[in-house]
């Protein structure tokens, strides 16, 4: 459908624009290019970042409330066990345009609670020719990307590629590396198009997450200032390690359109999926000094859809259905340990089981969606989609000896969610536009198996009980304006309000260190996004201001770590969302060949998790002390060179002036001191420290 009858805000960008931008990776293009997208560096692997796109939450971290559904050639890729996205198994060099849908846009089903985020690969019709691109630079960083396609008379198509990155990593202990391999083939003729793909992935990276920063002392002694930590003496260094996270995952899927007359297509979809994860890390133990976590999941999911499209008179109509289906399996042990002088754990026991869940779920969707020409300057656009999902669990109980397994418990989930939206030219280049949508969230199988105050866990290896948790529904108004100026100018502006109700958060039991998933009856996200790009001559401009208010709507307790209740009423901003993002670009021609350019990047602070209230320290024990994260503001520079004969050179610097700055906060106990040796626990307010300054250079060559 054309942008301009579009009730909402869409961003589409190709993988040309990707490529001029010279991002490490497409995480990295998100948070610099997309309005309204930040970034949270909290495992500190550049292919584990946390994505916020207007407060809702893209993240590979179990447990983490998700809130966006990611669409992969049509394939729903959250991973079903706990809708988290695992960064590292999109296929970049795969990738012919990422389209950002803002809203909760029923049409794209679960967990479509603030947006969507929709890839579409290349084919050989799309990418013919070779094309290879090599580069290599800071923390021993080297990434290449080849890609192959091929289109013959016939119609038939072929494509292949592959990318291999790994690195060293610029804080201690971080080396990663990943590979994956994307193949397609298929044949286009007057009336039908078919392809299948196949997708191949695997990873093995270090993200030893947050260091701790600042130190309020003892808990029987708290003080409202602080002394500095680890991170103030070498943000480069680790708390505890190892933290590594492999995946592996296989995917086929198969698509096929056909046109069953000039006015009707037909569209259907069919894959198969399986996903492994492996991850062990080492912690502060609770009855020795050290401990180590292992846990593994396991996921098998398939499914398909169908859906008629049909030109009628002055309507656009869409109709179809979905349906998915996963097994999953999940486990985790630990073990008893001790640390290395360099903080690394050693002489570990024997491990033994702590958490075992074997789970399905099955999710249907029916929807509709009708775009209305009502005249030549006007569009309404309305939508339906009826969503049923089940989930079910068998949880090991390891509490006793020898562990046996809970009854099943089975959960049904069904909404109803309409969306009405109109779009109004108001003159030739500018189109006003406004939209209502609903969409809901269903509770994953993790979020399930730890439901119950009674029977708290610790995350992420604990699973106690499953009891019932309600969905969650999220209702979001949006109204703008688009100006299309020339077709190289144009202003965006969008406002939106976002109220979620029963949000599924991570609450505090009455036993320390516990917790359990729960409904939070109410929260909001809004705010405004500014967007502006023109050229003049050899100079092109770009520009995004976002405004995001992300509150707590209602009174309740959150998890705050050991001993520690945090109470929230409504207006207290929620943790880890800036207020302000600005984000302004410039490249302009130097010469016919040679194109340089530069972003700055400005955050405000943030408010640290554990510290919403505005207090640190433990129930019965707490003082004031403002802990949130400071604002930050980058400079990055890059250049490219065209020699001709399809070879192109680049280089790109980023954090110019070598800016030290965080991206999230979180408050919790550190066993070690500021020169990062052992002490009695003290509580801290622990940090994502942001890469230093980095260099990388490379080229691209095609034929």
């Amino acid at each position: 459908i054309e942008e301009d009858k579009l009730p909402y805000d869409v961003q589409s960008v190709s993988a040309e624009t990707m490529y001029r931008s010279q991002t490490l990776n497409l995480t990295e293009f998100m948070s610099r290019n997309l309005s309204g997208v930040n970034i949270n560096e909290v495992q500190g692997s550049p292919f584990q970042a946390d994505i916020t796109y207007r407060g809702f939450r893209l993240s590979g971290i179990l447990g983490s409330s998700q809130g966006m559904s990611v669409y992969l050639d049509g394939v729903r890729v959250n991973e079903p066990f706990g809708d988290v996205i695992n960064w590292d198994t999109i296929p970049e060099a795969a990738i012919g345009n990422v389209t950002l849908i803002p809203g909760s846009n029923p049409v794209y089903g679960l967990n479509t609670l603030g947006g969507a985020l929709v890839f579409t690969t290349k084919s050989g019709l799309t990418a013919p020719g070779t094309e290879v691109k090599l580069q290599a630079g800071s923390f021993g960083r080297v990434r290449a990307d080849v890609s192959y396609g091929n289109k013959s008379e016939d119609g038939s198509h072929q494509f292949i590629s592959s990318t291999v990155f790994r690195e060293d990593g610029w804080r201690d202990h971080s080396y990663g590396e990943l590979g994956n391999f994307f193949a397609k083939l298929g044949r286009k003729q007057s009336d039908s198009n078919w392809d299948v793909s196949l997708l191949m992935g695997r990873s093995d990276l270090k993200g030893n997450g947050l260091l701790p920063s600042w130190d309020y002392g003892s808990t029987g002694a708290l003080s409202s200032t602080h002394t500095n930590g680890m991170y103030e003496t070498r943000r480069d260094w680790v708390y505890t390690h190892p933290d590594n996270t492999r995946n592996d995952l296989q995917m086929l899927t198969f698509n096929l359109q056909r046109m069953l007359d000039d006015e009707t297509e037909l569209a259907t979809m069919a894959y198969v999926r399986h996903s492994y994860r492996r991850a062990f890390s080492g912690d502060v133990g609770e009855t020795t000094d050290a401990m180590v976590n292992y846990n593994t999941s396991s996921q098998m999911g398939y499914g398909g859809s169908v859906n008629l499209t049909k030109l009628l008179d002055k309507h656009q109509i869409t109709a179809g259905a979905s349906a998915d289906m996963t097994r999953m399996r999940y486990g985790a042990q630990e073990a008893d340990c001790s640390f290395d002088n360099g903080r690394g754990i050693t002489n570990c026991g024997d491990a033994e089981g702590s958490a075992g869940v074997r789970g399905k779920s099955h999710a249907i969707g029916i929807y509709a969606s009708d775009t209305w020409t009502v005249d030549e300057r006007t569009f309404v656009t309305g939508s339906a989609r009826f969503n049923y999902a089940n989930v079910s669990n068998v949880i090991t109980d390891y509490d006793v000896s020898p562990a046996v397994n809970l009854p099943r418990e089975s959960f049904n989930y069904n909404s109803l969610n309409p969306s009405l939206g109109i779009s109004y030219k108001v003159a030739p280049a500018v189109t006003v536009f406004g939209n209502v949508g609903q969409s809901n969230r269903v509770p994953t199988v993790i979020e399930l198996g730890c439901a119950d105050a009674a029977d708290g866990c610790k995350l992420p290896t604990g699973l106690q009980a499953d009891p019932y948790l309600k969905q969650v529904i999220a209702r979001t108004v949006e109204i703008g304006s688009r100006w299309r100026i020339e077709d190289d100018s144009e202003f965006t502006m969008a406002l939106y309000r976002s109220d979620n109700a029963n949000d599924i958060l991570f609450m505090p039991t009455s036993t320390s260190g516990l917790g359990y998933f729960d409904n939070f009856s109410k929260t909001r996200r809004q705010g405004v996004d500014l967007s502006a790009r023109t050229r003049l001559g050899a100079w092109s401009f770009q520009a995004s201001y976002n405004y995001l208010d992300a509150t707590y709507q209602a009174n309740g307790a959150l998890f705050g770590g050991e001993d520690r209740e945090i109470d929230v009423t409504p207006g207290t901003r929620i943790a880890g969302l800036p207020k302000h993002t600005l984000r302004v670009s410039a490249d302009v021609d130097v010469a016919p060949k040679f194109n340089v350019g530069g972003t700055v990047l400005a955050v405000s602070s943030v408010v640290t998790q554990g510290n919403e209230d505005g207090l640190v320290g433990e129930d019965g024990n707490t003082v004031a002390a403002n802990a949130s994260v400071k604002p930050y503001a980058l400079l990055n520079l890059h250049a490219n060179y065209a020699a001709g004969k399809g070879l192109d050179y680049f280089a790109r610097i980023n954090n110019v002036f070598d800016t030290r700055f965080e991206t999230y906060g979180l408050m919790g106990l550190t066993a070690f001191n500021s020169a990062g040796q052992s002490q009695s626990e003290t509580l801290s307010r622990f940090v994502a420290p942001g890469a230093p300054r980095s260099f990388m250079v490379g080229l691209r060559y095609r034929f």
